[in-house]
């Protein structure tokens, strides 16, 4: 009889020993967390990179949109000078028109000028002839009569007034050509100035325009690098998105590995269990003892979990605004002061234990309950006291309380899967179904 139980200790030490995951298999679990956590990051990154060439684009853009209202600005400025020196041209035309008939008006002039000269020179010359100056005098003295008298005294006087008239209409003819010289000459050299200001202006403006045609060019081709730099950024980012995938399907099969197993040492225990209390039932009746020396093992709440903190409950399950935007909070949040016990919310495998981005520490067990798999998780932890692969009892300490990760405060965060848990936490439900908070 002795042998018969011995046997059968030792069968169920082997069935356990073979159900129990090997830590092969936990190590080759958390390396591939790790390097989901690394694909993670280098998606991060690469999604950061994609929206700063994004950025410098739409910088570039702005800069581009500018420097061509510039151009098209000069190009406009550029017009209305180019406008101004064709009118300046034209009315440079029209002096230079001006100017020629001036001077035809100036060449009649001279030859005015030239005439009355000659007739002067003329008058003179017959004056040296007679002997030296006429003398208006002994002609009026020579009348013969007081009619001759008047008529030599008017012919005295129409002669003395032709010298003045020929002698005023020579200064004055001198003095309108002298005018006429000068007016032109400084309008003509007003409008040259004036034209020559307007073509080192224009090309000022065409200087400009080439230099911000210049920079407009860096820029288009800045921006088509940055348009390839972008790209290739993009379909990084997509490799490390399938890569992500296929290391969370791995970590899945794992999970699942770890659930079977669960569910196997779950089942051997509850046959275990029931074997005990089928044992300890006929040992009372064999021995007639009384029913209330019966103790019966812990019951288990109905949902199969327990509380995995005491504290204050702080965060609901669903959607909340903590400063960030709008967000889903697949768990429930638990607060305490730092290093408070975390408790295994159920029987189980560790499945992960470590760091992982915005959850900072972090455990995460795989149970079955009732045959179906799931997943608690317990995150921000100050402490983790337990490692991946490792086999854990409802109620026992798995880390303390802490304010790791993306946290304000310390607390505990708290979720559960009903299946295995997966990046993308599709399959979370709301802990306040099965546990008491």
């Amino acid at each position: 009889m002795r042998s018969k139980w011995m046997l059968s200790g030792i069968s169920t030490v082997l069935a356990l020993a073979i159900l129990m995951p090997s830590a092969a298999n936990a190590d080759k679990l958390s390396e591939l967390e790790q390097k989901q956590q690394e694909a993670q990051q280098q998606k991060n990154e690469l999604a950061s990179d994609i929206s700063k060439k994004t950025e410098k684009m739409s910088e570039n853009a702005s800069k581009l949109e500018k420097l061509i209202a510039k151009i098209e600005d000069l190009n406009r400025k550029m017009d209305e000078t180019t406008a101004k020196i064709d009118s300046v041209q034209a009315d440079i035309d029209y002096t230079k028109t001006e100017i020629d008939g001036l001077k035809k008006s100036i060449e009649e002039l001279e030859l005015k000028i030239e005439e009355r000269e000659a007739l002067l020179e003329e008058r003179a010359r017959a004056i040296q002839k007679s002997g030296g100056s006429v003398d208006y005098v002994d002609v009026l003295l020579g009348a013969n009569n007081f009619v001759d008298f008047i008529d030599r005294f008017s012919a005295v006087n129409t002669l003395i007034e032709a010298d003045r008239e020929i002698m005023r209409e020579q200064a004055a003819d001198e003095k309108l050509l002298a005018v006429h010289q000068a007016q032109v000459e400084t309008k003509l050299a007003e409008q040259e100035q004036r034209r020559a200001e307007l073509v080192g202006l224009n090309d000022k403006l065409n200087g400009q325009k080439e230099e911000q045609a210049g920079f407009a060019e860096e820029l288009k081709a800045e921006q088509k690098l940055l348009a390839k730099e972008k790209s290739e950024l993009v379909q990084q980012r997509n490799e490390a998105i399938d890569v992500s995938s296929k290391l969370e399907k791995q970590i899945e099969e794992e999970q699942n590995r770890l659930a079977e197993l669960a569910r196997k040492v779950e089942a051997e225990r509850q046959r275990k269990l029931a074997a005990e209390r089928k044992a300890a039932a006929e040992k009372v009746r064999a021995s007639n003892s009384s029913a209330s020396s019966y103790t019966a093992p812990a019951k288990v709440s109905s949902s199969g979990f327990v509380t995995p903190a005491s504290g204050r409950y702080t965060s609901t399950f669903g959607w909340r605004n903590i400063g960030d935007g709008p967000e889903f909070h697949q768990g429930v949040d638990i607060a305490n002061s730092v290093g408070t016990n975390i408790k295994a919310a159920a029987n189980g495998y560790v499945s992960f234990s470590g760091s992982m981005g915005g959850y900072g520490n972090v455990v995460i067990l795989t149970h079955s309950i009732n045959g179906q798999t799931h997943a608690t998780v317990y995150a921000h932890l100050n402490s983790i006291d337990v490692s991946a692969g490792q086999q854990v009892s409802q109620g026992q300490r798995i880390g303390g309380m802490g304010n790791t990760g993306r946290s304000t405060g310390s607390h505990l965060h708290f979720e559960i899967h009903v299946g295995p848990w997966n990046g993308a936490r599709t399959n979370a439900v709301n802990p306040a179904s099965f546990v008491s908070l």
